[in-house]
């Protein structure tokens, strides 16, 4: 598993989209101004995540404003991304990750079927990052359950901090 540290270049990727197609990191920082909030879910599945999805999509719009644009990738397959993307009205890209590749890269803890306990079967867990104009890492934060993540609140304040007391 990779280990990241603040001002380390991201690792680029290109993944698949929910509705089809490919999201690339580096074309997305060419072509839009401004960070990228990259957002691991555990999956469709997860309740927990559906919620945090739908409330930083009730907030896309100040985040935009902000020129802070939000990708959200999971392990679950195509076709379960865009049934929650659609159910959700989610405006932002959806990421299928089903080779477990980026979670290595971005070093995303992975839950596999020997975990010390039960937890929905293998998934990636939540994480965050967020990326300057440059795709170098500001902040990130990493789980290894789904409780404790920063609220769509917390996003606000990390980005005004930040922007702040950027060097």
């Amino acid at each position: 598993m990779n280990t990241l540290h603040l001002g380390d270049q991201a690792p680029f990727f290109e993944l698949t989209q929910a509705q089809g197609g490919t999201y690339s990191l580096e074309q997305d920082l060419a072509e839009r101004k401004g960070w990228r909030f990259l957002v691991f879910f555990r999956g469709a599945w997860c309740s927990v995540c559906n919620q945090d999805l739908k409330e930083i999509e009730d907030s896309v719009s100040y985040f935009n404003s902000k020129d802070v644009h939000f990708t959200a990738l999971s392990t679950d397959n195509q076709e379960d991304s865009l049934a929650m993307k659609e159910e959700h009205g989610l405006s932002f890209p959806i990421l299928s990750d089903a080779s477990k590749e980026l979670l290595d890269q971005y070093g995303v803890y992975y839950h596999r079927e020997d975990a010390l306990y039960q937890d929905h079967g293998t998934h990636g867990e939540a994480a965050y990052f967020l990326l300057d104009e440059e795709g170098r890492i500001l902040y990130q934060q990493k789980q290894t359950s789904p409780f404790g993540r920063p609220t769509e609140k917390e996003f606000r304040k990390i980005v005004r901090y930040i922007r702040k007391n950027l060097k």
